[in-house]
């Protein structure tokens, strides 16, 4: 069974990103779950897929279910559309949009496809890279993270653990020449 590992950018920060593996005959379905699952999103909101090009332009719609808006095509349900099915060229790009309101937008393309790969439950997050957009406001981890750097480095004093201090400010011993 072939799997396929698509990288999938924030929009908005491309430096951030996640690779996800998943088997050719699943669905868009499970590429929707492991996206918002690796981005530490809920499942509470609309999503669609577009099919796109190098250009980024969106294409043929593959949407979670059919919603009440005007369509240019009839679009795909991702319950009923393996993903095999969707790839037309091996550098196969999508644009992910969640949460209609909000407009979260995620590019997904395609990086490796293993014909042989057969080991592990799909689909899985591989990597993880940068701090993700957080759904609903400020992560709790980036407050914990920075504590515990100010508390490392004592940002607040100045000083840096083992003596050192921030560029330019050398500490000068007292040579009791003052008020001269």
């Amino acid at each position: 069974m072939a799997a396929i590992k698509f990288r999938v950018y924030w929009e908005d920060d491309d430096s951030v990103y996640r690779d996800v593996a998943v088997r050719h005959l699943q669905t868009f379905r499970d590429l929707h779950e492991i996206i918002l699952k690796s981005f530490e999103f809920d499942n509470k909101h609309q999503a669609t897929f577009y099919r796109s090009n190098d250009n980024w332009q969106k294409g043929r719609q593959i949407v979670l279910e059919k919603y009440d808006m005007p369509y240019k095509a009839e679009p795909l349900i991702m319950i009923d559309t393996t993903i095999g099915s969707e790839l037309k060229d091996p550098n196969q790009k999508f644009i992910y949009v969640y949460d209609f309101e909000k407009q979260w937008t995620f590019h997904l393309e395609v990086i490796n496809i293993n014909k042989d790969e057969d080991f592990k439950d799909y689909p899985f997050c591989v990597r993880s890279e940068g701090i993700g957009p957080s759904q609903y406001g400020n992560k709790g981890l980036i407050n914990e993270k920075l504590a515990e750097i100010e508390e490392k480095y004592d940002i607040n004093s100045g000083i840096m653990p083992d003596g050192f201090t921030s560029e330019g400010e050398a500490e000068e011993p007292n040579s009791g020449d003052e008020g001269e």
